[in-house]
């Protein structure tokens, strides 16, 4: 591709932001449009580890991307805050992990991959973390974890965007279908009508495959609803993040606190549930019993992009010259962004990519819709 062309990408997500971000500076304009606001779905919803919850569980297509995001995360974050004064706040606090059926496999996988992850006394931890829980009694602790305050990095980066001369951004504009000559895509459909360009980028999260069925393809990304809740504590009463039975609480720098998530096969339905409430505040006080006399003051759901095994889709779609994918990230969309984002970069521009694409082609990966 020539460096005149005009990207058009299709959601306003992380995935879709840092695309753009990262495109705007090697082609000749960027239009990016969302169906609502950018960054209001899955993007604003997460938690912001910066680390899949249980890493030793995935396939090495995700831990690749993990491991070059976990390591970029912190010069991102300053980088922003530096062009935008906007402040992501990368906050490295570590995450102790409780009471694992699979901790040797854990720590097998920290030892092949070189992760500073390891086994720690349950004393250790309750010393380090002085609001756990008692009824825990094994504790893994990796140091260098980060949580980015995801908000605030939507904030940044859209505010990055909008001081770059030749990148526009469309809200409230939801795309119906794509323009096509022949077999190449040319364009997008939407509301107010068609918004040409010269390559296409679909970074549409959980609703990336209703798109592509528009193309008689089918791709299986379906949403995953997810609730969580938020308390307001003392900046200092949790020091460091900790996870025990899939739920987890996330400590922001103001002493705001996340506790997630669910994962509920619901369609698009985004309400938040009293079940999941319940079920949520039982976690917490679990993990953190002093949260019992702390007050809810967010309760919430988003839609992550559920995908097979969660390998994201980063590459050009076979059959349709001009148009590509950045999406299906499921559970891992904030922590595999940046690596997911520079990759994407690197394939559509011919550059020698970050790591090898192949685990991420939509070739082989995307079916003919038959129905």
């Amino acid at each position: 591709m020539t460096r005149q062309q005009q990207v058009v990408i299709v959601g306003g997500g992380v995935i879709g932001l840092l695309t753009a971000y990262n495109l705007a500076s090697e082609v000749g304009s960027v239009v990016l449009l969302d169906r609502s606001n950018v960054g209001q779905e899955s993007s604003w919803a997460g938690g912001g580890i910066v680390s899949p919850l249980y890493p030793w569980r995935y396939s090495p297509a995700v831990t690749a991307l993990a491991h070059w995001s976990q390591d970029f995360y912190p010069q991102l974050g300053a980088r922003l805050f530096a062009d935008t004064g906007v402040d992501p706040q990368v906050h490295t606090t570590g995450l102790y992990w409780l009471d694992l059926d699979d901790e040797v496999e854990a720590l097998a996988w920290a030892e092949r991959e070189n992760r500073p992850l390891r086994a720690v006394d349950i004393s250790a931890a309750h010393d380090a973390v002085p609001v756990l829980g008692g009824g825990f009694s094994r504790a893994i602790y990796m140091a260098d974890v980060a949580n980015v305050r995801n908000p605030r990095l939507v904030k940044s980066l859209k505010a990055a965007l909008l001081a770059l001369p030749n990148v526009t951004i469309h809200e409230q504009c939801e795309v119906s279908g794509f323009l096509r000559e022949g077999q190449r895509v040319v364009g997008v459909q939407t509301g107010t009508g068609v918004i040409k360009g010269d390559q296409v980028v679909l970074t549409a999260g959980a609703w990336s495959g209703d798109l592509l069925k528009t193309l008689d393809l089918t791709l299986p990304v379906e949403p995953v609803k997810g609730q969580m809740i938020l308390y307001k504590c003392a900046a200092d009463f949790l020091p460091s993040m900790v996870l025990a039975k899939g739920r987890y609480a996330i400590p922001r720098r103001d002493g705001h606190i996340l506790i997630g998530s669910t994962l509920e096969h619901e369609g698009y339905d985004k309400t938040p549930t009293d079940v999941a409430l319940a079920s949520l505040k039982a976690s917490a006080i679990e993990l953190l019993p002093a949260l019992a006399d702390a007050e809810v003051v967010g309760h919430w759901a988003g839609l992550r992009p559920g995908s097979p095994e969660g390998v994201p889709y980063i590459g050009r779609v076979p059959g349709f010259e001009g148009l590509w994918l950045n999406c299906g990230h499921y559970r891992n969309g904030l922590v595999l962004a940046p690596a997911s984002c520079q990759l994407f970069a690197d394939v559509m521009l011919g550059r020698t990519p970050i790591i090898d694409p192949l685990p991420y082609e939509p070739a082989g990966r995307t079916q003919p819709d038959l129905h």
